[in-house]
């Protein structure tokens, strides 16, 4: 069932509808990134732009410069990182034109469902991204502490993250929040191991950026099933 699902959304990859989707939802990661870096390199040079006095050292003038680059290379760091959360995040924002690619496709007989209400999807996406990179963050506490675990710990959290909203969200559109919901934990393992089929291929390079379309894609065909 569950590679069933995941094998027709690869399949679909080339529509049109799904490019779309990839490309906004890089495109808003990338703008987002791009300006949580500025925002933190205009607090870092505001911090620093009159220079600092040390003990023994006197006037420190460069010190915004070091800070800044710091910054740089932070950022690029946990953009290593947040990159797939934020895309995640993001594309949620734009699922509903994934699902319906998927039901237009392979479920044509099905009755037409009204768009999601923007600020509602926008809420949404909000609060999964928020849960995705605190989530994220904290887990670097246990990769330090079970290095040799870093891995399943990793594709164990993300796997639920990634299925539980993923699968709500394709759910809610056909069912409403609350049944979404009932059905979402009655089916709480499949949906785990869905999730982890997702979350394994997010530490592949580029692959990874795709990840939030498959993921989209195969959670409506899943959900058609289960319901």
């Amino acid at each position: 069932m569950i590679l069933t699902s995941f094998f027709k959304a690869l399949a679909q990859l080339p529509d049109p509808r799904f490019r779309r989707v990839l490309l906004l939802g890089i495109g808003l990661t990338v703008a987002l990134l791009a300006g949580t870096y500025a925002a933190l390199l205009w607090v870092i040079q505001s911090f620093a732009a009159g220079g600092l006095s040390l003990p023994f050292m006197g006037e420190v003038s460069w010190l915004g410069d070091l800070l800044s680059w710091g910054s740089f290379g932070l950022m690029i760091l946990l953009s290593v990182f947040l990159m797939v959360p934020v895309a995640s995040a993001m594309t949620s924002l734009f699922l509903d034109d994934v699902a319906q690619a998927v039901e237009d496709e392979h479920y044509p007989s099905l009755p037409s469902v009204p768009r999601a209400n923007f600020w509602e999807g926008l809420r949404d996406t909000v609060n999964f991204l928020g849960v995705l990179i605190g989530a994220n963050i904290l887990a670097f506490a246990l990769y330090a502490l079970l290095p040799i675990f870093a891995l399943p710990i990793f594709f164990a959290l993300n796997g639920y993250l990634l299925g539980r909203e993923y699968f709500q969200l394709a759910a809610m559109r056909r069912i409403g929040r609350a049944e979404a919901k009932i059905l979402r934990k009655k089916h709480g393992g499949k949906i785990w191991v869905a999730g982890c089929l997702m979350a394994m291929p997010l530490t592949i390079p580029l692959v990874n950026l795709i990840i939030p379309i498959l993921g989209a894609a195969t959670f409506t065909h899943l959900f058609h099933r289960l319901n």
